[in-house]
């Protein structure tokens, strides 16, 4: 049951709920959870884009993409699959492979994920463009903005909303929503490249590789 007296997120001024409509950058059902249900209990109408060609390897990503499915369509909300494009990812990556992460990839990586959704929103009259990406502690939020407003600048009339999702509890909400759903847990951010480096520290710390499709979260 979404909590309404908790949730009344400030909206852009520009934005009517009566008529605009908002499509949601979602990377994963563990991000997303809190900001989907923020989101419903505030009224809005919003729509799913799932575009994540970073996400390595094809278990992971369909995992993942699953999971977010199975969550939309418990609370009704349209998800749009859009093309898994990795090919294209890994081209643009190039030359990037050993950059940190928050480094040069994860912009290129964001670029080429809000591009895809305001591209999207543009041809299917959406009129604010938003992602689940920022709430995770793990991510930069100035460098997430930044790629979600360059990405709506070709396109008058459509704007990136930047709001905090972690603010008011959203960070916690987060986890608990994840727990109560039993979601997929990934161990690292998506890439080839954070799957890599995240072994190399694991087994650095005389810990196991990551098991890909094996840890959840428990209630």
């Amino acid at each position: 049951m979404l909590d309404i007296e908790r949730l009344q997120l400030p909206l852009p001024a520009d934005f009517d709920k009566k008529q605009d409509r908002l499509l949601l950058h979602s990377c994963c059902a563990p991000c997303s959870g809190e900001v989907m249900e923020a989101i419903q209990a505030s009224g809005i109408d919003y729509a799913i884009f799932f575009y994540n060609p970073n996400i390595h390897p094809l278990k992971e990503y369909e995992i993942r993409k699953e999971e977010n499915i199975r969550f939309a369509i418990k609370h009704n909300v349209p998800f749009i699959d859009a093309d898994y494009d990795k090919d294209n990812w890994f081209a643009r990556a190039r030359g990037m492979e050993n950059e940190p992460e928050r480094g040069i990839r994860c912009t290129m990586c964001f670029d080429m994920r809000f591009e895809r959704t305001a591209l999207y929103a543009h041809e299917h009259g959406y009129s604010m463009i938003s992602s689940s990406l920022g709430i995770s502690r793990w991510k930069d939020m100035k460098q997430i903005n930044g790629c979600g407003k360059r990405a709506v600048k070709p396109y008058p009339g459509l704007q990136y909303w930047d709001y905090n999702w972690r603010k008011q509890g959203g960070s916690q909400r987060m986890i608990e929503i994840s727990k109560r759903e039993e979601f997929y847990q990934q161990e690292y951010c998506g890439c080839v490249y954070s799957l890599r480096d995240t072994n190399r520290h694991r087994l650095s710390q005389d810990r196991e590789r990551i098991e890909i499709g094996v840890q959840y979260y428990k209630a």
